[in-house]
């Protein structure tokens, strides 16, 4: 039975017009119109027409019937929702803040129709005899045009008309009177933009170890029983996690299931692409930011036909309009990457699952260095944990060797390379091997450190170090001040300050100290262009240069046979940032930086550059144990009620007017100071507000106030309440934007 009126979200982000508005369907649209497409509605008191997408459909109306507006349209240019898509959306604006606008904007990453390619064939229409008379005819009446034309056709069963018209130069008008005649037809097909371009080897296939295979067929079996809570695989650098992956996915396609893939960065696509399409061939396809918005669009509706089965691809993936989904997999689970930073702020991880639950699909994740959150849930029974405790075949983890920087101060050594590592490296190329160096530059901005002792200012109420501003240091988490020293307090050494060398500086003294080595150089500035990053990355896979200098693109994931040395320049960088991840975020990144090292049959070593050598996320890295530094980690998240031992929400506050700003900012943590006042059972905590870690962006100022609790549904009803605030008091918010971060993975 057709529906008579309709429920749309407006294409507004605000939140006044944050619900659904009720319209009528006009006969004209009755039969055409579903739940999902994007529609030309009259909004407001001038009947504006602005775009809106439809989210239910019933046969009932609460409002007067002559008081509601028609539909006017169906907008045909807009790529239309599922209703999945339209129920994920609402959960991730509930979960995570924002407008339903939003939300729904973020599941469908692909708006807008492309046209499509289209391409021709011609073929004979006649037997070959009948087309060598009319050759024959053609040469007669010296007809060059219909001549090639023909003599191609009698060559090849089917030739492309553009190859006709360009390269052998005949004339559209030949091919259509032939056509008239009836001795060719022309056959039009749509051509997919295919961002892939791999020589294929479909078939290819690895032998598991025991180890890999008892994984691999424990998940099918308990996904064949119906037993499909998420998992963890815990398996060291070079232990063969994608193998795993590979043949999951092919269990996937043996039961007519699809797979999304997601990977944490642009830099991998290249690698780990290969490697999916020589193994499933063309059933394989990628999505990232650097697609054209046809190629983007042409993958999305190959998947929709069927025509895809595994999507590779950052968190926008996550979105494929896939009908069987079975399986979704999350490599390098870890990264900080898989949390977007625009409205809704949501986790890839967290929706993921959500979406395997809507879809009775698995998730399956995998690092070399589990987050917290993750092994917290696996060790709390949320989650099932595989281990892969060994490298594959001879490769053995390399050794690694911490240097003391503040040691080479006191020797004499004021270069930016230990005295070990500028011989280590020498030995290595001497070798024919190749080298990584890592410039950890994540949290350079405002922690400063002593050169001579290695000491670090810290908040005294939040266990943060303190960020420089000018004159003063200062906690982005409380607001805690401290005047700007010039000595420091610990040995009063004059060398105090913060670390400044970048890569381009890095590869300068590189070349100063082996003049004959050929380097690379890997970052922002190197790859602006789309192929930057596979063109780097295959240059040094081949062997082209000897060195690789960058930053964290180059340490996650990647496998170079003949890279026998890492060096880890600075690795105090992330250990000091204003973020109460620090640690984690070192441990991680040293353990993936250090594993590219060694993964053949050749022996590898990383030297770690540190001030802080007792630390102990180095200490953990140099005897690589995962669950030595989780242990001490997560006893430093319990005592400080850090994720995720509690949950924690951010509330980031802008605008242009710094005492406006700083108003609305008091006014919203006093009413939920009020709402929840500390002697609640929920045991709710406002800390704030305190300027963020950068105060002013592009003219705005930003003040931050953090939400912890031992539950995320407290949090939510928190969230519900600011939202509540904000529309009670618009003209305070009038000039403020809010965003809402769950469990944010980065410092404000």
């Amino acid at each position: 039975m057709q529906k008579k009126y309709a429920d749309v979200i407006i294409d507004i982000s605000h939140e006044k017009v944050d619900r659904p508005f009720q319209y009528k369907i006009p006969e004209r649209l009755a039969e055409h119109l579903k739940i999902g497409m994007c529609v030309r509605i009259p909004f407001g008191k001038g009947n504006r027409l602005r775009t809106g997408y439809v989210v239910d459909m019933t046969d009932e109306t609460d409002y007067p019937v002559e008081k509601l507006k028609e539909i006017v349209q169906i907008d045909a240019g807009n790529v239309p929702m599922e209703a999945r898509s339209i129920e994920l959306a609402w959960w991730m604006k509930n979960r995570y803040g924002g407008t339903m606008i939003q939300a729904m904007k973020t599941v469908l990453p692909v708006k807008q129709e492309m046209k499509p390619v289209m391409q021709r064939e011609v073929s004979l229409a006649v037997t070959k005899e009948e087309a060598c008379s009319y050759l024959a005819q053609a040469k007669a009446k010296q007809q060059v045009g219909k001549v090639r034309l023909l003599e191609a056709l009698l060559e090849g069963a089917t030739v492309n008309y553009s190859v006709l018209t360009a390269k052998l130069s005949v004339s559209p008008q030949t091919i259509k009177s032939m056509e008239a005649q009836g001795v060719l037809r022309i056959e039009s097909f749509q051509e997919y933009r295919n961002p892939i371009r791999f020589p294929a080897d479909a078939g290819e296939k690895k032998h598991l170890t025991e180890e890999q295979q008892q994984i691999v067929d424990t998940f099918l079996k308990d996904y064949d029983n119906g037993i499909k809570s998420p998992s963890l695989l815990h398996g060291v650098t070079g232990s063969g996690k994608t193998e795993v992956y590979m043949e999951l996915i092919a269990g996937m396609l043996e039961r007519g299931k699809q797979t999304i893939v997601l990977i944490p960065e642009i830099a991998l696509t290249y690698q780990t692409v290969a490697r999916f399409y020589r193994r499933f061939g063309d059933v394989v396809s990628v999505v990232n930011s650097r697609l054209s918005a046809g190629e983007k669009y042409d993958q999305f509706q190959r998947a929709r036909e069927g025509k895809v089965k595994v999507m590779i691809g950052p968190r926008s993936a996550l979105f494929t309009p896939f009908e069987h989904l079975g399986l979704i997999v999350i490599d390098e689970e870890h990264e900080p990457v898989y949390k977007s930073d625009t409205t809704p702020r949501y986790h890839a991880r967290e929706v993921a699952v959500r979406l395997a639950e809507m879809t009775d699909a698995a998730v399956f994740m995998g690092s070399a260095t589990p987050s917290l959150d993750s092994n917290f849930r696996a060790l709390n029974g949320e989650f099932r944990k595989f281990v892969l405790s060994r490298r594959i075949g001879e490769s053995v983890l390399p050794r690694v060797q911490l240097v003391d920087m503040c040691e080479e101060l006191k020797a004499g050594n004021m270069s930016m390379f230990s005295r070990d590592m500028q011989q280590q490296m020498q030995q290595t190329l001497a070798k024919g091997e190749q080298i990584m160096l890592f410039l950890n530059r994540r949290g350079l901005a405002g922690f400063v450190s002593c050169k001579s002792c290695g000491h670090v200012l810290r908040c005294p109420h939040c266990d943060v170090s303190l960020s420089e501003h000018k004159n003063k240091m200062i906690c982005h988490y409380c607001g805690y001040e401290a005047p700007k020293v010039t000595k420091c307090p610990e040995c009063g050494s004059k060398y105090i300050y913060g670390f400044r060398a970048g890569t381009e500086k890095v590869e300068e003294k590189i070349k100063e100290m082996f003049p004959n080595a050929r380097v690379l150089r890997m970052d922002a500035d190197t790859t602006r262009k789309k192929g930057d990053y596979e063109n780097i990355l295959a240059a040094f896979s081949q062997g082209e240069a000897d060195i690789l200098i960058g930053t964290q693109m180059i340490v996650k994931g990647h496998d170079f046979k003949n890279v026998t040395m890492v060096g880890v320049i600075a690795a105090d960088l992330s250990l000091h940032a204003s973020d109460y991840r620090a640690g984690e975020r070192t441990f991680q990144l040293l353990a993936q930086a250090v594993g590219r090292a060694g993964r053949r049959q050749k022996s590898g070593i990383a030297i770690v550059q540190t001030y802080q050598p007792d630390h102990y996320s180095l200490q953990h890295c140099v005897t690589q144990d995962y669950d030595a530094f989780y242990a001490e980690e997560i006893a430093y998240r319990n005592l400080m009620e850090y994720p995720p031992a509690a949950h924690m929400m951010a509330i980031l506050l802008s605008g242009k007017d710094e005492q406006a700003t700083e108003t609305a900012a008091k006014s919203l943590a006093e009413r939920l100071r009020q709402c929840w006042p500390q002697s609640a059972k929920a045991q709710l905590r406002i800390i704030g507000p305190a300027p963020a870690g950068i105060g002013k962006i592009n003219d705005h100022y930003r003040r931050i106030v953090y939400l912890k609790c031992a539950s995320d549904e407290e949090l939510i009803c928190a969230k519900d309440e600011a939202e509540h605030m904000i529309k009670e008091q618009e003209e305070m918010f009038r000039f403020v934007s809010v965003h809402f971060d769950m469990d944010p993975v980065q410092a404000y």
